[in-house]
């Protein structure tokens, strides 16, 4: 059953909606704070900083250890966690399904950078489906929680942001999205997945990629696109 009018616009998140990148990406950024001297588990990283920008992280670092992380630290994640993900990352199962069953344009606001997601979407196959048309928290002021990026995604699109939805699996993101003005849905299948945090933050859960057309209106279905790497 649908949940409300058709959109007329659907803004995905990148990282944990369009492609499983969030336990590599966790997995590498756990490991190199602790070899600078900034103890943090997997959960916690999980629990606190995932959905937000990597300026977001460091504020929240810095906060919690009195020091910033060390120069270059950032460049050098980079180049381990974008290395890691265009050997590995995946598509998320059933979002290719899903897109191309969505007869409405599609866009992605991430906090990531843009190379990050064309490394990730061009890995998984799904950039030829986005490509043009994806939006980084670099493009603005503030990152989620804020709405700006948003905001942003939906002025560029040429869409007003009550008749735009979008899908994430932070809540951060969750929270920016409906700062925004815009309904949410988050995707909650994964295990580290706060789906309490989600709910509370006024997202619609929903655990299988392939139903979503249906909970935004678009009730048939297509063949997927191919994906092609």
């Amino acid at each position: 059953m649908a949940s409300g009018p058709r959109p007329d616009l659907v803004i995905f998140d990148c990282d944990g909606v369009l492609v499983d990148s969030e336990p590599i990406a966790n997995r590498i950024l756990v490991e190199m704070l602790n070899e600078a001297g900034f103890p943090i588990s997997l959960e916690q990283s999980h629990r606190e900083l995932n959905g937000l920008s990597l300026a977001s992280c460091w504020k929240l670092i810095e906060a919690r250890f009195g020091r910033p992380v060390p120069a270059g630290f950032e460049t050098r994640l980079q180049a381990r966690t974008f290395a890691a993900l265009a050997e590995a990352v995946e598509a998320v199962p059933g979002v290719g399904e899903a897109i191309a069953a969505i007869d409405v344009p599609v866009c992605v606001a991430s906090s990531g950078e843009p190379e990050k997601m064309r490394i990730t979407l061009g890995r998984s196959g799904l950039l030829p489906l986005f490509d043009g048309r994806l939006f980084s928290a670099l493009e603005v002021a503030r990152g989620k929680p804020h709405p700006d990026l948003f905001l942003h995604a939906a002025a560029r699109m040429g869409v007003a942001p009550a008749r735009a939805v979008v899908v994430e699996d932070a809540v951060p993101g969750v929270q920016g999205a409906r700062a925004a003005g815009m309904k949410v849905f988050a995707y909650a299948a994964a295990p580290h997945a706060n789906r309490a945090g989600l709910a509370e933050a006024g997202a619609i859960l929903f655990d299988d990629m392939r139903e979503l057309p249906r909970l935004l209106g678009f009730a048939a279905r297509r063949e997927p696109p191919p994906i092609s790497r």
